[in-house]
């Protein structure tokens, strides 16, 4: 700069063209990090991301493990804790028995969830179900878990276990025919000699009174079978079967026997009293009462019909008179009450009496089953139930 002039001169080495690029450019070049450095910090954040993918992929499968059978193929099974059960153990048995795959993950779940209130008794899980719902059934006492069993109307002792057998496996039906054959399950409308029975294939056919159940978690055997002979009183004495000797002139237990024979011979609400009244007949006239269900009762599956007639058995009632020894199966209400209460006999102007002259020889003798519904046709004299016989076998409700 010169002050000669007041002005600012400027010095050739003041320029910027007067820079030598070697004085700055060793400041001025940007800084890149390692390539080899940022790959091996990219593969550690993946190692890690993958890590924990995998872990959380693993934890998921443990609390949620895929069906192994197939959509739709998972059913429920029985479990039982034991008295004293404590959480490993009842982890370790889970896991031996397919219901989870890991016991130590269900209890570090559990822990995290509230915990479990074991209580002895039976419980109904879903093998490789999300452990919660397994947790959940866990924590619900067995007293208030229920499964509905029904039994229908003429069902048999034997079937009544079967059918118990596949609703509830835990209850076996061979432990419900034992617990049946128990002398300690007594019925106030049984036989006044139980040694009459002796022999026979269920003491308690006949007792127990078909209906739907609902089995608690923690119910047995022996309980279930208490309240179906408690039931079977009840029904009884709301029919009026304490009164049977004044209404009928047959005592409870004969009453249950003939409602049993109108449980496997009538179909239809309209016949079952008249059917009590041909019963009734039979047995005051010394008749045998020739009634087909009673050939089949606790018969060989599938046994001809000609062999089962000529069978041996106090259940043959072609070849012997009165009543069989038992029930043949569990009555239901309405044919307790038919046989408490049979039709009574058709007046003479009936189509049935047609020929007969006296009242007190028209009466319901004899029936045949005579159409598809299952009805059948009653005949008063054996020359009409021949007619009515033959019309039901060109119909083809006979053999």
């Amino acid at each position: 700069m010169t002050s000669d002039e007041g002005k600012w001169q400027e010095d050739p080495w003041d320029g910027p063209d007067a820079w030598g690029s070697s004085d700055f450019e060793q400041d001025m070049v940007e800084k890149r990090p390692d390539s080899r450095i940022v790959l091996i910090v990219l593969a550690v954040v993946m190692s890690v991301i993958v890590s924990v993918g995998a872990s959380g992929i693993w934890y998921l499968r443990q609390l949620n493990p895929p069906d192994l059978a197939g959509a739709g193929a998972q059913s429920t099974t029985n479990f039982t804790v034991n008295p004293n059960d404590s959480l490993v153990a009842v982890s370790e048995r889970l896991q031996s028995e397919g219901f989870i795959v890991n016991a130590r993950v269900f209890r570090w779940y559990v822990a995290r969830k509230g915990g479990i209130n074991l209580q002895p008794g039976y419980y109904q899980l879903t093998q490789r179900s999300h452990v919660g719902n397994i947790m959940k059934v866990l924590n619900t006492s067995p007293s208030l878990t229920f499964t509905k069993v029904t039994f229908p109307e003429g069902f048999t002792v034997a079937k009544i276990a079967a059918r118990l057998g596949e609703k509830i496996p835990r209850i076996s039906p061979q432990d419900f025919l034992a617990t049946a054959e128990n002398p300690d399950f007594v019925s106030l409308f049984g036989p006044a000699d139980p040694g009459r029975i002796e022999g026979a294939p269920f003491r308690l056919e006949g007792l127990l009174f078909p209906d739907t159940y609902q089995v608690s978690g923690d119910e047995g055997a022996a309980s279930l079978v208490d309240r179906m002979l408690r039931l079977m009183e009840r029904v009884g004495r709301q029919e009026g079967i304490e009164e049977s000797k004044a209404k009928v002139g047959r005592s409870p237990y004969e009453v249950l026997i003939i409602a049993s024979l109108i449980e496997r011979e009538a179909k239809l609400e309209v016949d079952r009293a008249k059917i009590a009244r041909v019963i009734y007949n039979r047995l005051e006239r010394g008749m045998p009462l020739q009634i087909d269900a009673t050939l089949y009762y606790n018969s060989a599956e599938g046994a001809p019909f000609s062999d089962l007639k000529a069978a041996d058995t106090r259940y043959n009632t072609y070849l012997y008179k009165g009543l069989p020894p038992t029930p043949i199966a569990n009555p239901g209400r309405a044919a307790i009450r038919a046989a408490l209460n049979p039709a009574p006999n058709p007046p003479l102007s009936d189509p049935i009496c047609k020929g007969i002259k006296q009242a007190s020889r028209c009466a319901y003798i004899y029936y045949v089953l005579s159409d598809a519904k299952g009805g059948h046709t009653f005949a008063a004299t054996l020359q009409d139930h021949e007619k009515n016989v033959e019309a039901a076998r060109q119909a083809g409700f006979l053999p």
